[in-house]
């Protein structure tokens, strides 16, 4: 069962590749934009999610911009670990200068080639890399060349092409140039809601050596477990899921009492911006509130007034 890791198995492990080597499927919290910060990044990890990643953040701004570097990338030594850092770039050079400044802090850095919205598309980031596989290459190579940790992971997450063998063509020439491992979004750059192609992944995992991570559509343990079972995957990647449920990777079927205290009481001590700590608590709450609850709760405009609301509602 993935649920089942020992904690001081967990306490062991020093970075994200041993994770990959412990003989457990790798529980993986999705870079998700304005919500996989550092808080939600904390409480996750009290839930059995073994690895976590930032959300996108554009290289190019990031290296050029300390104030991009201050409102972007936010962490702490103590438990945000292992950390991926999840880049947008299209220039290997930049790339690398990215790198290198979060180096001190991170395990890896992750290179975005799956993000299919328009303007990353148009901007030449995200799921138009995985028609550039020498770009992909030279990016890579660049990295691996100039950070001296040995240690530290340099992975990419993709899509899948409608002609499987161009992805896995994308995946071998990517293994090839030392990339950490990859994960699998099982949909085409065209597909939004249609079936994950969990056939896709499995034939992708079978052709490499590195491990490979899937993702898409996994909402319960139950589901994580199944996707492994199909694929063969190392790892399996939630976004929605975990939102919905931060508990989902212990087992919970929805949001426990104890998570919701846990949300609050971490987003407090970060000094979460109100909307984000508002909008983790929809999502959270959203399959044990009825629909009259919700019309109530989503309207609240402060701090104070949700906290009231969960006092009074749950106890919390």
């Amino acid at each position: 069962m993935i649920g089942d890791i020992v904690e001081t198995k967990q306490c062991q492990l020093k970075d994200a590749m041993d994770l990959f080597h412990s003989g457990q499927v790798v529980k993986v919290c999705a870079p998700m934009v304005r919500y996989s910060k550092l808080a939600f990044r904390t409480l996750v990890r009290k839930y059995s999610c073994d690895l976590c990643y930032t959300p996108m953040i554009v290289a190019a701004d990031f290296v050029r911009s300390a104030k991009a570097r201050d409102s972007e990338f936010t962490t702490n030594k103590v438990g945000d670990h292992p950390l991926i850092v999840q880049f947008a770039a299209k220039e290997a050079q930049v790339l690398c200068d990215a790198a290198r400044i979060v180096c001190p802090f991170a395990d890896g850095i992750d290179l975005n080639c799956g993000c299919p919205q328009r303007w990353a598309m148009a901007e030449g980031y995200g799921a138009c890399l995985i028609n550039k596989p020498e770009l992909v290459q030279d990016m890579v190579r660049h990295v691996r060349n100039q950070i001296d940790n040995p240690r530290f992971s340099v992975s990419i997450k993709i899509r899948i092409h409608e002609d499987l063998k161009r992805t896995v063509d994308l995946c071998q020439k990517a293994e090839a140039t030392g990339v950490s491992w990859i994960t699998v979004h099982g949909r085409s750059v065209e597909e939004r809601h249609q079936p994950v192609h969990y056939d896709a992944i499995k034939i992708i995992k079978q052709s490499m050596s590195i491990p490979i991570v899937a993702n898409g559509d996994i909402k319960t343990l139950e589901d994580a477990e199944n996707v492994h079972h199909l694929t063969g995957a190392d790892g399996i990647m939630v976004a929605r899921g975990l939102l919905a449920n931060p508990a989902m990777f212990a087992g919970y079927e929805e949001t426990p009492l104890r998570c919701i205290q846990d949300w609050v009481d971490i987003a407090l001590e970060h000094g979460t911006p109100f909307t984000c700590f508002h909008h983790h608590l929809m999502y959270m709450m959203e399959r044990i509130t009825s629909k009259q609850e919700k019309k109530v709760f989503n309207v609240l405009s402060s701090t104070s007034a949700v906290l009231d609301y969960l006092n009074d509602h749950y106890g919390v």
